[in-house]
């Protein structure tokens, strides 16, 4: 069987277990999109290094396979991509890229590549690895910016007191009608959370009753354009611990 090779990197969305040993690993790739990978006997003691690696979130480089005749790639090689500091071992950060990754297993069917949104995920890992400072505010940062490269941004044409209409993504200061607007309180979140450089996000101070509200305003604006948001199920935990 002839088996194509390329390098590519990935982050890791979701894993399911095959069979009993096997695993099947859903990733965001640089130069395939989202795409399926089965991995042989990676849920065994010799293995342990490779299992350990297949994390939400987790970046990873690796050479992978491909056939005509194979319904999923396959890994020759895989490292690590970014080394994690704190993520694995940081119950907050942890939650987060559980959040992180089943939005972007949801919403993301495509397997074109889309360099934007690639390099805005592989970046929001190394980005939260960092941050010191403002960690309950990532995963709202994260979804005000996740929408630029999904192509539904707000025009941010800002004032304050403006409304935000979800249809199209514009201010305006008077109020769009009910179900389709997003609070002057929540649309003034929104522009910060486009404007503020991520390494600054605890100069944002919010309390946890703003998060809420805002995260309920910013699921009902992607409900607007994709409706698979309703299914990330981590909204709850994440609601509960920020």
């Amino acid at each position: 069987m002839s088996m194509k090779s390329y390098k590519a990197r990935g982050i890791v969305l979701n894993t399911l277990k095959y069979g009993e040993k096997g695993l099947v690993v859903q990733m965001l790739t640089d130069v395939c999109g989202r795409q399926s990978y089965m991995v042989q006997g990676v849920r065994t003691a010799s293995r342990g290094s490779r299992m350990a690696l297949m994390q939400p979130m987790f970046a990873l480089e690796f050479e992978g396979l491909s056939s005509s005749k194979m319904s999923m790639h396959r890994f020759k090689e895989v490292r690590s991509g970014v080394v994690l500091q704190s993520l694995p071992f940081d119950v907050r950060k942890s939650t987060m890229s559980l959040f992180m990754a089943e939005v972007l297993y949801r919403l993301i069917k495509e397997s074109e590549p889309n360099d934007e949104l690639f390099d805005f995920v592989w970046g929001s890992v190394a980005a939260l690895d960092a941050l010191d400072e403002g960690v309950a505010n990532f995963h709202l940062w994260f979804l005000a910016n996740l929408s630029r490269p999904l192509g539904f941004s707000p025009d941010n044409d800002f004032r304050p007191g403006s409304w935000l209409d979800i249809r199209d993504g514009h201010f305006t200061p008077e109020p769009p009608p009910v179900g389709f607007a997003m609070t002057p309180d929540n649309a003034s979140i929104l522009h910060d959370m486009l404007e503020c450089d991520v390494r600054y996000l605890g100069e944002i101070g919010l309390n946890r009753t703003q998060r809420v509200s805002f995260l309920e305003s910013m699921l009902s604006y992607y409900a607007y354009h994709l409706d698979a948001i309703r299914s990330v199920e981590s909204i709850r935990i994440l609601q509960e611990v920020f």
